[in-house]
C-alpha cells in the first residue's frame, strides 16, 4: 500500500517537470519571437549611407550575436528536460532493473496486472509463477511490478 503513495507522488513529480518544461518552452517562445522583432526592426532600419559604406557590416556582427541568443534558451531547455524527465526515468528503470534480477524461486511477487503469486520457475524471458495451487502462469519478467518481503526478512532490515 506504501507504493502506490510512492507511484502517485512519483507522478507528481512528473506532472510538476512537465509544467516545468511547458513553462520553459513558453518563455524560449517569447525570447525567439522578440529576438525575430529585433532583427526585423534591425533589416527595416535605414542604413548611414556614408563614403566607406559601413552600414552593412554591423548588420552581420548582430546576426550571430542573435544566434547565440537563441542556443542559450535552448541549452537551458535541455539541462532542465535532462534532469527532470531522463534523469528520473534511468534510475526507475536501473531500481526495475534490480528488482528483476533479484526475482528468485520462491519469492512472492505482484504482477502490474495485480496478480498476487510464487515464483515458482525463473526462465531467460521470465517466470513461471503460482497463483493458487496447481495454477502457473508463464508471465514476462518485465511484467513483475513488486516483490513481497516475507516477514522474517522485513524484521531483519
Amino acid at each position: 500500500m506504501l507504493e502506490n503513495y510512492v507511484r502517485k507522488g512519483e507522478d507528481f513529480l512528473m506532472l510538476k517537470a512537465a509544467r516545468i518544461m511547458a513553462a520553459a518552452v513558453s518563455v524560449w517562445a517569447v525570447f525567439i519571437v522578440l529576438e525575430i522583432a529585433a532583427i526585423a526592426a534591425d533589416a527595416e532600419a535605414p542604413s548611414c549611407g556614408g563614403f566607406g559604406g559601413g552600414g552593412g557590416s554591423s548588420a552581420g556582427a548582430e546576426g550571430g550575436g542573435g544566434m547565440m541568443g537563441l542556443m542559450f534558451p535552448l541549452a537551458i531547455f535541455v539541462v532542465i528536460f535532462y534532469f527532470f524527465i531522463i534523469r528520473p526515468q534511468k534510475k526507475r528503470q536501473k531500481q526495475q532493473d534490480n528488482l528483476i534480477s533479484g526475482v528468485s524461486k520462491g519469492d512472492q511477487i505482484v504482477t502490474i496486472g495485480g496478480f498476487f503469486g510464487t515464483v515458482h520457475e525463473v526462465k531467460d524471458d521470465g517466470f513461471v509463477i503460482e497463483l493458487a495451487k496447481d495454477i502457473r502462469v508463464k508471465i514476462l519478467k518485465s511484467a513483475v511490478s513488486t516483490k513481497i518481503q516475507k516477514p522474517a526478512q522485513a524484521e531483519d532490515k
